[in-house]
């Protein structure tokens, strides 16, 4: 049987370090993540068992990085952050961590809690948190089999950063999604010379959707982002 994966996102070298030789001499296997976007990717491509998630990895930000990766994914969080106040055990709570640790916390304690949370999740593998299959104006998506079929019944090819981005969009149907958060959730990274920038994604997204002369559902939001148009039905 395999060790589990524990994703540690943890801002502090040396507390990362230090707990990752641990975890490990304790029978896990950890990945290191250092940004949102590490943190997305992993969730994405790898079979991650359980995330430490540090509150500051986003800044001022960092509970709301807490509440994304819940929207995303069942995998188990242990949310570790500077401040041990009942408030913020709580807000952390509420947002969807499944326990909360205040540094400078004990990698011993850390694992007991890791084997805790585990238990309780019993199969809360990674993978991310959505239907086997949706639906819009006429287009399948089958998420297991990572298949996109147009309304004429033909397959349409997607890259993976193509189809991570799509199911950004059927995530968030008619809602606008910044363009930083968009990225992040995509576990892309910008750049103006970088043929995988959300902005390129998009186009070459908008072009492999705009089948029979009807323009695909994504707008441009100026100044903000991107919103997807369509209605999604899930199965």
């Amino acid at each position: 049987m395999n060790s589990p994966l524990i994703l540690i996102a943890e801002t502090r070298q040396d507390l990362r370090s230090a707990t990752r030789d641990h975890l490990e001499h304790s029978g896990f296997r950890v990945l290191p993540a250092l940004t949102a976007n590490d943190i997305f990717s992993a969730l994405t491509t790898t079979p991650v068992r359980a995330v430490v998630l540090d509150s500051a990895l986003r800044g001022p930000d960092g509970l709301d990085l807490c509440r994304d990766v819940r929207e995303r994914s069942h995998v188990p969080i242990i949310l570790v952050g500077d401040n041990s106040s009942e408030v913020d055990r709580v807000v952390g709570l509420e947002l969807g961590a499944d326990d909360y640790m205040a540094k400078p916390y004990s990698a011993r304690e850390l694992a007991a809690r890791l084997r805790a949370v585990l238990r309780r999740g019993g199969d809360r593998t990674s993978g991310l948190r959505r239907h086997n299959q949706a639906t819009f104006d006429g287009w399948m998506i089958d998420f297991a089999r990572r298949e996109v079929t147009e309304p004429g019944g033909q397959p349409v090819m997607l890259t993976a950063a193509e189809f991570a981005l799509l199911s950004i969009f059927l995530d968030h149907p008619r809602t606008v999604v910044a363009r930083g958060r968009l990225m992040e959730l995509a576990g892309v990274r910008d750049g103006a010379s970088s043929d995988r920038s959300v902005d390129v994604l998009v186009s070459r997204l908008r072009r492999k959707l705009g089948i029979g002369g009807r323009p695909a559902p994504i707008i441009t939001v100026r100044g903000v982002g991107y919103m997807f148009a369509a209605s999604v039905e899930r199965h």
